[in-house]
């Protein structure tokens, strides 16, 4: 296959992704998919290799990728069928991350699959915003093993109230996904008619060895040896003390393995994770050195293993709860790597981040204004510079890739305004290149409501590189009260919530000095 016909191809499999998110996107109900976009789309082949995927949220796709393998072998897959899991110890990732799955079939044979995963505010937990500060997983919501929701056509109703928990609202963004992976299916099915079968096996089989080549290309740029470093997250809420992530990358001739053993065994709180989480942070860095025409296949997978024991933080075992894991350690990993690899390519890298995707959920059941209502966000913070560039201000880093909620639809959607939502001025470490400043958020409540926090960077700094200077921790306040990072507290009318976000670390020794 000439390269020409592999770019059209490759391009054509992301436009299907593409459009999967764009109709998830306008047909769901939440703010938190038609406004934050948290959601993903991706394409597989018959073994579960990933052909390509939209650029969502690199959490999700990521560990779809690394999953999408064991997920498929747990189903007799029939024309029609649609699954659906949530399970993060049979290939998911944390309870409101609902993946569904259906079988593309030509001429009775079973071909590819198509695959897209969203994150729903409400997932059946106590706590509003299904994000609790949880020690077990069945505190985090309904479990979803995998199980088909459609089968062979027919939707299975009682299912959808059970994992719907019978909120209307919700049973609308579930069947917004069913009919996302159903035009995936259809887009692809035209693709597969053009080409024939045939001829698309052989592509695929020619993208993964590209993919691989460009991989391996891209990875021989790092000098053969091994790379060490330690990071470490705040703590889980629960116990005290402070959680280490440790990696060892050997890398020799652009094939690595990341070794994770060494970090902190599984905790009491919500910080552990599934493998495929870390998997997911793990791509993500790799993918980040790769060049733009690279195309995200499983032939990219091929150049890279990761170990980490079992029962571990980042293998953890049933029944430990993960609400934080995916969202908060993978932000951790992601920067641990980093830290490693910058000791072999100091140039490529950028310093930490603001290090956390700084997660706030609330609701009521009760609520005089909206009924029962449930909200979750994410809130950005300042980039790292590096060898070239000062740090981007107040934007999502690494792991997630949503939207902010529009102040807006949040305050026409739930009994809430935003009071002040502004850069954090001072914050990104100074450096011959400075870091990104983080936000300041605050929230006044119009009535009583249940809130939970699950924030990091709030008692250790993102780090700086070559010399460059730390970041500013975030900080949480209840009408200028200090929060602990990780909490679960009730606020009444009137009561104001801000939320400081850290900013990036610097990049490079300076001798500026300061005077008042």
């Amino acid at each position: 296959m000439d390269p020409i016909e592999l770019g059209i191809l490759v391009s054509r499999l992301e436009s299907i992704c593409e459009e999967m998110g764009a109709i998830l996107q306008q047909s769901s109900f939440s703010p938190n998919i038609k406004d934050r976009m948290d959601f993903s789309c991706a394409l597989f082949d018959v073994s579960g290799g990933l052909l390509a995927q939209a650029a969502h949220i690199p959490v999700h796709l990521g560990s779809m990728a690394y999953a999408m393998r064991d997920i498929i072998t747990q189903v007799n897959w029939c024309p029609g069928d649609v699954l659906v899991l949530n399970n993060p110890y049979m290939g998911g990732t944390h309870l409101p991350d609902v993946t569904m799955v259906a079988p593309h079939y030509i001429d009775g044979k079973l071909q590819s699959f198509i695959a897209n995963r969203a994150h729903h505010a409400n997932i059946g937990s106590d706590a509003p915003g299904s994000m609790p500060l949880s020690t077990h997983i069945e505190q985090e919501g309904v479990v979803i093993d995998p199980i088909k929701l459609i089968d062979q056509g027919v939707l299975n109703d009682s299912l959808l109230n059970r994992i719907s928990s019978g909120n209307d609202l919700s049973k609308g963004d579930f069947l917004a996904q069913v009919g996302s992976v159903k035009a995936g299916l259809d887009r692809f099915d035209q693709l597969v008619q053009q080409m024939g079968s045939a001829q698309l096996n052989v592509a695929v089989d020619a993208l993964n060895k590209y993919g691989e080549k460009l991989a391996l290309a891209a990875f021989s740029q790092i000098p053969d040896g091994n790379y060490q470093a330690d990071d470490y997250l705040d703590g889980d809420g629960i116990d005290d003390g402070h959680i280490l992530v440790r990696v060892n990358i050997s890398v020799e001739e652009g094939r690595l393995s990341f070794n994770f053993d060494g970090t902190s065994d599984q905790v009491s709180g919500n910080l552990n994770c599934p493998l495929s989480v870390a998997a997911a942070s793990v791509f993500y860095v790799l993918r980040c050195l790769m060049p733009d025409q690279a195309p995200t296949c499983d032939g990219v997978f091929r150049t890279f293993s990761i170990n980490a024991p079992l029962g571990s933080l980042l293998n953890a075992c049933y029944p430990s709860a993960v609400a934080a894991g995916n969202v908060e350690t993978s932000m951790r990993v992601v920067d641990v790597v980093i830290k490693a690899l910058a000791k072999a390519l100091p140039d490529q890298f950028c310093a930490a981040s603001h290090g956390s995707m700084n997660n706030v959920a609330m609701g009521s059941k009760n609520s005089e204004r909206v009924g029962q209502w449930d909200y979750y966000e994410t809130i950005g913070g300042g980039l790292g510079a590096n060898s070239k560039f000062d740090g981007l201000s107040a934007v999502q880093a690494h792991m997630t890739n949503t939207s902010n909620t529009p102040v807006e639809s949040l305050e026409l959607h739930y009994p809430i305004r935003v009071t002040r939502y502004a850069i954090r001025e001072g914050s990104g470490g100074d450096g011959v290149y400075v870091g990104g400043e983080g936000i300041e958020r605050t929230y006044q409540f119009k009535e009583f409501a249940q809130v939970t926090l699950l924030t990091e960077r709030r008692e250790l700094s993102p780090y700086g590189l070559q010399g460059g200077e730390e970041a500013e921790q975030g900080q949480n306040l209840l009408n200028g009260e200090p929060l602990s990072g990780k909490c679960s507290i009730q606020v009444k009318s009137g009561d104001e919530l801000k939320i400081i976000t850290a900013g990036g670390g610097g990049y490079g020794k300076t001798n500026r000095t300061f005077t008042s």
